[in-house]
């Protein structure tokens, strides 16, 4: 399948995902009430629309995300996690909740904003000396170990179950009850985020020769990992803040569509960017048409799906020696 083809089949996947979900859920919305005086046309505007924008958008940066980071590291088993800025940014979400009994989304997006974004000065500061991919990797280790270590002892302090509750449920990951004012936020952070992390196209394809090769290709290394760090800090550490933690996209995606791009890093960006947002969509549609009175959490339901997938990896990886 040719690359134009593959995109354009992944952008019709997307839109006709975007419009399901829009009439997906507890209650269903069939397409002719979209253009008529039914009532049910308020909940697509109020409710549906937002969450399937956030949806959309986040996995585009999620899926586009572990694409390049797993060029970058040269690691099929890479995803943003790997950085800590999820970690982080779930860190200072928490901390809104915990410390400043934050309830509005503006305190806790700017919160997580703020912890994202001096994880990330703190990973380029750690890996600054170093142009190689495993003190990158050890650093974002670092991070995400301190962040998740640092979110257990808030909930730990929490001052009633209450706020225990909420901050669970926040972890979790979840588009509901997601409105306009979210979408304000988290787009620019997220579409910047994006058009960095496109631009590491070719120096991706040099690094596939290693890093010395790519050297002698006139690839500034120090550059790439900028463009790295500040394009997966913000997309992630936005989608982060708005929907708390969603899993395995930048996993699940990138090794999807690989064979149908080839070895090539900088032909898996867009497909990955597309099969992201249509991953989300499908996820978060299923996740609405779950029986009973409340909706599976989309982190956990992206968990569900990408534990056994991972497995998977792992025991392929085994039989190819890659791992």
């Amino acid at each position: 399948m040719s690359r134009f083809l593959l995109n354009v089949s992944l952008l019709l996947v997307v839109v006709l995902l975007f419009a399901a979900s829009l009439m997906a859920g507890k209650a269903w919305v069939p397409f002719d009430a979209w253009f008529s005086g039914d009532p049910r046309w308020w909940i697509i505007v109020e409710l549906r629309l937002p969450r399937a924008i956030l949806g959309a958008a986040i996995g585009a940066a999620l899926g586009l995300s572990g694409a390049v980071l797993q060029g970058y590291l040269r690691n099929p088993l890479a995803d943003p996690t790997v950085l800590g800025i999820s970690s982080s940014a779930a860190l200072g979400a928490v901390g809104a909740i915990v410390l400043l009994s934050a309830t509005a989304p503006l305190v806790i997006f700017s919160v997580a904003m703020i912890v994202a974004s001096a994880s990330m000065l703190l990973l380029a500061a750690l890996a600054w000396r170093s142009e190689g991919a495993v003190a990158f990797i050890l650093a974002g280790t670092v991070l995400a170990t301190l962040a998740g270590s640092l979110t257990a002892f808030l909930i730990s302090v929490a001052p009633n179950p209450w706020m225990t509750a909420e901050i669970i449920d926040w972890l979790m990951g979840a588009l509901t009850d997601r409105s306009f004012g979210e979408v304000q936020l988290a787009l620019p952070f997220i579409a910047l985020g994006c058009a960095l992390l496109l631009l590491t196209g070719r120096s991706l394809d040099a690094l596939t020769l290693g890093e010395d090769a790519a050297r002698s290709l006139g690839i500034r290394l120090a550059r790439v990992q900028l463009l790295v760090v500040l394009g997966t800090g913000m997309s992630v550490g936005a989608s982060v803040a708005v929907t708390g933690v969603v899993g395995f996209v930048g996993l699940i995606v990138p090794h999807l569509l690989r064979p149908l791009t080839g070895a090539k890093p900088s032909a898996l960006l867009l497909p990955s960017t597309l099969g992201g947002a249509a991953l989300v969509l499908a996820a978060d549609s299923l996740v609405r048409l779950s029986p009973g009175a409340t909706e599976i959490r989309l982190g956990v339901a992206m968990a569900l799906i990408g534990t056994p997938f991972f497995f998977v990896l792992l025991l392929k990886g085994r039989r190819t020696s890659w791992i």
